[in-house]
């Protein structure tokens, strides 16, 4: 069975959480889950304290595993997930560079610079202004590939993944992102960005969120329409599928009415925010076969780019 990769999902942020809702990703071949541990709201030690707490639980999990280099992944046993985990923003790091490599050592691979708006990285996709990014946010993109932590432009503002693309020289994702021109909401990516993070040997992980992939419809047909024109736009090897699944739908949902000034209208102009759940990602591969995608093609897009890249740069 292919390698299923999900770059980002959400468990419950706090240190009562557990994990077992990640076995529900499990199928026949070797699996892995990122999973997030802090975005804007979150400091440096709010981020460690949910870190360890993952870390004891999953590996206390009979079926879950710490995936603590990339290379151990398509060799998993057969039901057992492997786990690691990402940021969406730099605000964990309390503005101190130095605190990459700490969550570098807890198992982090993956961080995006700014989650929605404008910190001291850079600019957000909901700003109306994108200067792009800081001093520091390029200082950040430069410690980033020399701590093993693989860039990602979700949620940043266009002109400032642009610049993570420019500045890196390591593999870029836009871990959890659709394509603004299948459906256009301020979270999706354009083609520039989409063309910009291919160049870097990169991976579009195309999201199962309702309200990214259409007028909240997290649905297979959706999900193909964003991935088919992204595999046209910039080839196979730059796809992938990265759901976004929320197991903390109703904890978030609370978190968007209570912080309005993270989210606008985009997110709440067709009710409550729906997600792909696992069962319907684990049938994407039938679905892709259904319409006529070869074995290899499909393989790529669940999982072998974004392994690709974990071997690149973790």
């Amino acid at each position: 069975m292919s390698l299923l990769w999900d770059q980002h999902a959400s468990l419950p942020l706090h240190l009562d959480a557990e994990v077992e809702p990640l076995t529900r990703f499990a199928h026949p071949g070797p699996t892995f889950v990122s999973i997030n541990v802090g975005y804007a709201p979150h400091d440096f030690a709010d981020a460690t304290r949910l870190l360890h707490h993952y870390r004891t639980a999953v590996t206390a999990h009979p079926r879950l595993t710490l995936a603590e280099t990339a290379r151990q992944i398509p060799d998993t046993s057969p039901g057992t997930i492997s786990v690691a985990f990402d940021l969406e923003d730099a605000a964990p790091l309390d503005g101190d560079l130095g605190n990459l490599s700490h969550f570098a050592a807890l198992g982090v691979r993956t961080l995006a610079p700014t989650y929605n708006h404008a910190n001291i990285a850079g600019g957000g996709c909901l700003d109306t202004d994108d200067p792009g990014l800081t001093r520091w946010g390029r200082d950040l993109i430069e410690h980033m590939n020399a701590t093993a932590i693989v860039p990602d432009g979700s949620h940043c503002g266009a002109r400032t993944g642009l610049d993570i693309c420019e500045i890196s020289t390591r593999p870029v994702v836009y871990s959890h992102s659709c394509m603004r021109a299948v459906w256009d909401h301020p979270r999706n990516i354009t083609d520039d960005q989409a063309r910009a993070c291919a160049e870097t040997g990169g991976v579009v992980g195309i999201t199962g969120v309702g309200i990214f992939l259409g007028p909240n419809t997290p649905t297979l047909e959706a999900m193909t329409r964003h991935l088919e024109y992204a595999v046209d736009l910039v080839g196979i090897d730059h796809v992938g599928v990265s759901t976004d699944h929320s197991f903390d739908a109703a904890d978030f949902l609370r978190e968007i009415a209570r912080n309005p000034h993270l989210f606008d209208e985009s997110y709440t102009r067709w009710g409550p925010i729906t997600w792909m759940p696992p069962e319907t990602f684990l049938a994407l591969g039938d679905h892709l076969a259904a319409r006529g995608w070869a074995p290899a093609e499909i393989a790529a897009v669940l999982g072998a780019n974004f392994l690709r890249v974990a071997q690149r740069t973790w």
